[in-house]
């Protein structure tokens, strides 16, 4: 029977900023595995792993895409990342 999982993978990071922009990478990474969901990437402190942080938006646009930019940001969601530096 096939099933959903969770590969936890530690990192380290100075702060949760800091380790969710690392994970956001690390998920487009995995863009390449068909087996790979990675709008549902959540990033949690080591000691407080019940406590999860979403890294993307992940809401649903019109076409069945996923919006694939940061959790809580300003604006109309998107398919592609904004790069905004």
């Amino acid at each position: 029977m096939t099933g959903r999982y969770v590969v936890h993978l530690p990192v380290v990071a100075p702060d949760l900023l800091d380790a969710q922009r690392l994970a956001r990478v690390v998920a487009h990474w995995a863009l390449v595995l068909p087996q790979a969901d990675p709008g549902e990437t959540t990033v949690s402190a080591e000691d407080e792993q019940g406590v999860r942080h979403r890294v993307f938006c992940d809401l649903r646009l019109p076409g069945g895409g996923r919006c694939l930019l940061r959790a809580d940001h300003d604006g109309g969601c998107a398919r592609r990342l904004v790069n905004r530096r």
